[in-house]
């Protein structure tokens, strides 16, 4: 199995990345993680069902309406539809899930082992922002103490 060193670096080798659960109403995890995404370059999508745009930008409905697809999803989302969603990845062509954990959890260990299932390479916990450059001090900590705390993935 590959360490998370090796699957981070796999995933931001992605060029084109959904961030499912961006809302326009609330300022939340999903939305600074889409704004770290295209600062850092990256053709990034949002995805929600109920919000239409996200600083001008379209908002898809789903990860398989994105024009031309993806091949990586970030999923900042409940964990009971973090599991519908890895499924329509899937469907997609999504070929890397990253499920947010940090203050929030989207992970769910039936999603995970789906992918894995499903040849979908998965992370399971952490958030990008501890890991695309620059990594500000807070998401540095956070990097630490979620290692040592048990709640960033060790595999």
């Amino acid at each position: 199995m590959a360490t998370l060193k090796a699957l981070v670096e796999d995933f931001l080798t992605q060029e084109r990345i959904a961030v499912v659960g961006v809302r326009s109403t609330v300022e939340d995890a999903a939305n600074s993680i889409y704004d770290k995404f295209k600062g850092a370059g990256y053709d990034v999508f949002a995805v929600n069902p109920k919000t239409d745009t996200y600083k001008g930008e379209p908002c898809y409905p789903s990860v398989k309406e994105i024009p031309g697809g993806v091949q990586a999803a970030m999923l900042v989302t409940r964990p009971e539809l973090t599991e519908q969603l890895v499924v329509e990845c899937k469907e997609a062509g999504v070929t890397h899930v990253w499920m947010h954990r940090s203050i929030g959890n989207s992970t769910s260990e039936k999603a995970i082992q789906y992918c894995r299932d499903n040849g979908i390479n998965v992370i399971g916990g952490g958030c990008p922002m501890m890991f695309v450059e620059p990594v500000d001090f807070g998401h540095k900590c956070m990097r630490f103490i979620g290692k040592y705390a048990g709640w960033l993935p060790q595999e």
